[in-house]
């Protein structure tokens, strides 16, 4: 019995001393990996002996799941790691998968890791490797994954990688090679990837052995300088569903038996070359085709209306920039799953047949500057997934339909230069319309006002038609960067928000149109002087009564205030500090008197400054208007913001709270707010300070959005609600106010903050949630104050116009980019405030899926501090307009 007992034992001890010692053999290699690397944000703080965790689970480690227990996988992508790549790895006998990419290694390619000789995936993209490919590349015999791409490697690739027979992904995209690719690739029978692609000193025709992979779902060719002609052989690929050539010098014709084997295709681009001929009868007589792109190109000839008969997978069909011409082919107009349609600067001929609607999932439509010639049909009402029409210089003639904008997604609509005739139909649906043009065409009637009903219309052209009547006065309401009425018949006073900032050529054409800085200045509509007296007389009784109303007004008011206050004062109060405050609600009563109050008051009520009975300053909200929320309910609110620590966030020390009002106690910040800042006229901050000041508050936003628990939107941003310190560091504050009053309460006072509305993103009047974005709009203000010294809201001539729309005027009218900037900020500054203005500019798109997170704006404003150079954001603009959308 006892000696039964013993063997499982024995098996146990046995098994316990194999895993430890391999445990210890195969973490022994990782610590020498580690010393060899700079891990500046400390993400290999587990890959220790001492830590107690097992190697397996240390950063980035993958083991098999089953005893014992090895490495597979080392995947350590995007740590910020640099140093050098230490061979010690190779000792790990299982290790198939080395990821490494997205750091800053500084290195030659690392040949000694083919000592890896279980490697299957070697992933080193994205890090700083130069030099050339060496011989010594066909070592990696066992690879099946070899990706170098967005590194800085050089010079050809050598023939010795044909050696590489297992692989089945080469990516060496985004490079500097030269030379001539040479042809090898008949040898990777099993490759499912080929990127050859963002190589620009490639100076080789497109390797025809290629036709012989068999296997090959991807070829990315893009961007390179690949010259000659497409091989025929490329007809041999027939499971190939991404075909990227463009961006080369590629000239003759696509093969006209090219479309006949590639039934798979998902991609197909062949844009900025220099092909001719027609276009392939059976390029998609398969079921696959997804992406059809030959932008850019100097076809000649038609595309056969049969090509498109069974694409039912298509979704992107682009053949810009051509010299095609003949019938479109009407097919692709009603494709269950066509989403993109681009044609523009072609020769295309033929019209748009109304059962484009069964396209249900069609987004974009660009055919501007072709031949086409039809109506525009009832169908394009009817897609409720568009958002862009372009189709400009063609000739569309008859009337617009009715429906023609009534996608709920609707951006941009362009069809100007046509023959359009007929009115302008009524545009209610579309409230997501940023860009209108119907310039040069033949429309009559008046102008709808529904127009100034449209929350983001931002672009609107209807110059060089025939419309007649007034300008109405519902456009005042719009934010217009851009606004062309020019030669046509209007007439009457032109509203002044839409002339201001605005060149006169804009107007100009329509002699019955008057108002200021126009030939007519509406003189006739001046009062005469026999009614002058009277219209004095009346003025100076309106004024009398005026005044003696607002003293029985102001005497009634302190009256109240004064019973209120002592009532209050005897009303039943609730105190939470979550500092050490000795203060009384007695004492922050008393000390709230018009002394002590800092401003002229917010949405929400009033802060004051109060000085406590230690000497201590602190800044006291008193919330007006709340709702009825609980006591439980409101102190687990404002605890969850108490519980915010963060440089840029102002503290909330404490509150009290009764049936009629709250105080928010918060630290107080020496220089007070930065929007009393930028209304003083000497306001002369350097342009480092201000650029602090916007990455501090960006950093404040990111903190709330995205690192504080629960995520937190703000609401109410503006440079009123941002405090600066005595080193000018700044806090926001009025954070989350929603989460205290309520939403209705919230919502009721800010409509009532109609001086502020500038601050409030474009959405808001259709948009029933509140997003992250409406806060990034609201930044994107604030930085436009840092950067132009004015005031979001600034009068002009007599009248307002917010900060937004004076910078995109000045852009787009004037190229005046420049012009904006705060003339006192010292011009070696200039290309810094000229990268900020580019990210404010991003931040208040119309647009909210334009605009930039605020973690990617953290990272650009940073970039500008220690770089002094452009960001790195793809800042996205209209084609129609200098500046984003």
């Amino acid at each position: 019995m006892a000696r039964t007992c013993i063997y499982p034992f024995i098996l146990s001890l046995t098994f316990t001393f194999f895993t430890l010692t391999s445990a210890s053999s195969e973490a022994d290699p990782l610590l020498t990996f580690k010393a060899f690397v700079e891990d500046p944000m400390n993400s290999l703080s587990s890959w220790s002996n001492t830590s107690g965790i097992h190697h397996c689970n240390w950063t980035g480690i993958t083991c098999t799941t089953t005893p014992p227990l090895s490495i597979t996988s080392l995947n350590l992508q995007s740590l910020n790691l640099s140093g050098e790549i230490s061979p010690s790895i190779c000792k790990l006998p299982n290790l198939t998968h080395l990821n490494l990419a997205d750091n800053l290694f500084n290195q030659p390619i690392p040949l000694h890791l083919s000592q890896c000789s279980s490697l299957e995936t070697l992933n080193l993209s994205n890090n700083l490797i130069w030099g050339t490919i060496p011989d010594q590349i066909s070592q990696f015999s066992s690879l099946r994954v070899l990706d170098f791409s967005r590194n800085h490697v050089e010079g050809k690739i050598p023939e010795s990688i044909s050696s590489l027979k297992n692989l089945q992904v080469l990516n060496f995209g985004s490079n500097l090679l030269s030379g001539s690719v040479p042809p090898v690739f008949g040898n990777f029978t099993e490759l499912v990837v080929l990127d050859l692609s963002q190589n620009p000193f490639l100076v080789s025709e497109v390797p025809s052995d290629i036709g012989r992979l068999g296997r090959l779902e991807q070829l990315l060719l893009q961007s390179s300088g690949f010259h000659g002609v497409i091989p025929e052989s490329f007809v041999g690929l027939y499971v190939l569903t991404i075909l990227d050539l463009s961006q080369n010098n590629l000239t003759g014709v696509v093969p006209q038996t090219l479309g006949v084997s590639l039934k798979n295709l998902i991609s197909f681009d062949v844009s900025q070359n220099k092909l001719l001929g027609s276009f392939p009868d059976g390029i998609c007589q398969g079921k696959g085709l997804i992406n059809l792109s030959l932008h850019t190109n100097i076809f000649n000839g038609s595309i056969p209306n049969n090509t498109f008969d069974e694409c039912l997978n298509l979704e992107r069909f682009q053949v810009q920039d051509n010299g095609f011409s003949g019938d479109f082919p009407n097919g692709l107009w009603s494709l269950p799953k066509i989403k993109l349609i681009r044609a523009e600067n072609n020769r295309f001929s033929g019209e748009i047949p109304d059962s484009m609607s069964m396209a249900a999932q069609l987004e974009q439509v660009q055919i501007d500057n072709n031949s086409f010639t039809s109506k525009i049909p009832q169908g394009l009402g009817l897609v409720k997934s568009l958002y862009r029409f372009s189709a400009s210089f063609n000739g569309f003639y008859g009337e617009l339909p009715p429906n023609f904008c009534d996608s709920p997604v609707m951006s941009i609509i362009n069809l100007s230069h046509n023959s359009l005739s007929g009115r302008i139909p009524e545009l209610k649906k579309c409230r997501k319309l940023v860009s209108l043009s119907l310039a040069d065409n033949s429309l009559v009637g008046e102008i709808p006002s529904s127009l100034g009903a449209l929350p983001v219309l931002t672009y609107l052209d209807l110059s060089e038609n025939n419309l007649t009547g007034s300008i109405p006065q519902e456009l005042q309401n719009l934010k217009l960067a851009l606004f062309n009425v020019s030669f046509n018949r209007l007439s009457g006073r032109v509203p002044f928000t839409l002339i201001s900032g605005l060149p006169a050529s804009f107007l100009q054409g329509n002699p019955g149109l008057c108002g200021p800085g126009l030939p007519n200045s509406c003189s006739e509509e001046k009062p005469r002087h026999q009614t002058a007296g009277l219209s004095t007389l009346a003025c100076a009784l309106i004024s009398i009564a005026f005044a003696v109303g607002a003293l029985l007004v102001a005497v009634g008011f302190i009256l109240i205030r004064r019973s209120s206050k002592r009532k209050s004062q005897m009303g039943i109060w609730r105190s939470v500090f979550f500092y050490p405050l000795r203060v009384t609600e007695h004492d922050l009563i008393m000390g709230m008197d018009e002394k002590s109050a800092l401003g002229s008051g917010g949405a929400f009520g009033r802060i004051y400054l109060i000085s406590l009975p230690s000497g201590e300053l602190v800044a006291v909200k008193k919330l007006v208007n709340f709702g009825s929320q609980s006591s439980k309910a409101l102190k687990a609110e404002i605890k969850t913001l108490a519980k915010i620590r963060h440089k840029n966030v102002a503290k909330v020390l404490g509150f009290c709270h009764s049936d009629d009002a709250i105080f928010l106690i918060y630290e107080f910040l020496q220089k007070g707010s930065l929007g009393d800042l930028i209304c003083r006229p000497d306001f002369q901050l350097p342009w480092s300070v201000r650029l602090r000041i916007a990455i501090g508050v960006a950093q404040g936003l990111t903190y709330l959005h995205k690192d504080y628990v629960p995520h937190l939107l703000h609401r109410n941003i503006k440079s009123r609600n941002i405090l600066l310190d005595a080193d000018f560091e700044p806090k926001l504050t009025d954070f989350a106010l929603d989460r205290i009053v309520g939403e209705a309460a919230f919502q009721s006072s800010m409509a009532s903050e109609s001086a502020f509305s500038c601050y409030i993103a474009p959405e808001n009047g259709y948009s029933k949630k509140a997003t992250e974005q409406m806060d990034i709009y609201s930044f994107g203000v604030v930085l436009l104050e840092l950067l132009t010294g004015r005031q979001a809201q600034k009068a002009e001539s007599g009248d307002s116009l917010d900060i937004v729309k004076w910078v995109r005027r000045k852009i787009n009218i004037t190229n005046g980019a420049f012009q904006v900037l705060d003339p006192k900020v010292s011009n070696a500054s200039q290309q810094e405030m000229l990268g900020a203005l580019e990210i404010a500019l991003r931040c208040t798109s119309v647009m909210p899926e334009k605009r930039p997170s605020m973690s990617e704006v953290v990272r650009a404003l940073q970039s500008l501090s220690s770089k002094a150079h452009l960001p790195n954001l793809e800042f996205s603009t209209s084609e129609e307009f200098s500046v984003p959308i």
